[in-house]
């Protein structure tokens, strides 16, 4: 069984309106969905002001070194990471197991209020993978095992 479910393109728009609601209401500039792995799900925002790609990496990675920190302490978990810059900050929150959801926002805009909007976003697109999972519980993807050199097995043209 896959990490992520299969996504089809109503669950992709219901992320996307969540994002898109997310950075209005944050003031936000960019908002992704990705999985623990690393990968970039979907994005909303100003994508051309940031390589997504990389960022959902590193972004997925430093989570993961925050939950080796929570062992370490003797919690369970920490539910989020924030980095804060001179012009942008950055919060990552966990959606469920397997994904998590990225804020990027000006560093003018007080964290508290991104994380008031983010968390009930968070429990939506909580919400729509669980659904999408529910299509097909035996389903879905391990995008760890993929193959970036060869991705024709993965992803297929509509017919």
């Amino acid at each position: 069984m896959g990490t992520l479910p299969q996504l089809l393109e109503q669950d992709i728009r219901s992320l996307d309106r969540e994002l898109k609601e997310l950075l209005q209401r944050s003031e936000a500039a960019t908002a992704m969905v990705i999985d623990k792995g690393g990968f970039l799900i979907t994005s909303a925002g100003e994508a051309q002001d940031f390589d997504l790609t990389s960022i959902a990496a590193l972004a997925s990675g430093a989570y993961m070194a925050t939950q080796t920190i929570a062992n370490m302490v003797q919690e369970p978990n920490f539910n989020s990471v924030y980095h804060q810059g001179e012009k942008f900050n950055l919060l990552v929150l966990a959606i469920d197991e397997h994904c998590l959801l990225t804020v990027i926002f000006p560093a003018a805009v007080g964290v508290g209020a991104v994380k008031y909007f983010a968390l009930p976003a968070s429990a939506r697109i909580a919400n729509q993978l669980a659904i999408a999972q529910k299509r097909d519980p035996g389903g879905g993807l391990d995008l760890s095992v993929l193959n970036m050199a060869d991705t024709a097995s993965m992803f297929r043209k509509k017919s």
